[in-house]
């Protein structure tokens, strides 16, 4: 967290505050793919399109156990990356040089963040101070389906800056 703070001071952000609900999410989710092959990490990219979900497995417990409003989600990203012995300074290179992860954190908008880790896994979750972005607790149970959907809706929207 102190690398991707000290990323962001330098592009003139503010640094990124701590979210427990985001950190209990990062952390189920690092947990839930730690056995995942790195080679595989792109299938985790926040991408758009045509099945364009992150396919995070058991994604809607582990919202749940965190107890997360998915209706306030929608300025959330999970960016999950995969380094060898979590080396932190290959860790940090990858969210701040990599496109597809350091359009997010180049965004002023984010300003928590939740990170979790299990084996080669590194999991930053980032959030807003808005209504749509701070993770606030579930008030109510849906539906899985709307829920996948809502998610998939929030990993285009962010994707394509919108």
């Amino acid at each position: 967290m102190k690398g991707i703070n000290s990323f962001r001071q330098t592009k003139n952000l503010a640094p990124l505050n701590k979210n427990d609900k985001a950190h209990c999410l990062a952390d189920e989710v690092a947990e839930e793919i730690e056995d995942t092959p790195c080679e595989k990490v792109s299938q985790y990219y926040p991408i758009s399109g045509p099945g364009g979900n992150q396919r995070i497995p058991n994604l809607q417990k582990h919202i749940d156990k965190c107890d997360i409003n998915i209706n306030t989600t929608t300025d959330g990203v999970i960016l999950p990356v995969c380094v060898s012995k979590l080396e932190p300074t290959v860790v940090l290179s990858n969210y701040t040089h990599t496109d597809i992860y350091a359009k997010f954190l180049n965004n002023s908008k984010y300003t928590g963040v939740g990170l979790g880790s299990e084996d080669d896994w590194m999991v930053l979750v980032l959030t807003t101070n808005t209504t749509t972005g701070t993770f606030s607790a579930a008030t109510t149970s849906l539906h899985a389906n709307v829920v996948w959907m809502a998610l998939l809706l929030v990993v285009i929207i962010n994707y394509l800056g919108l």
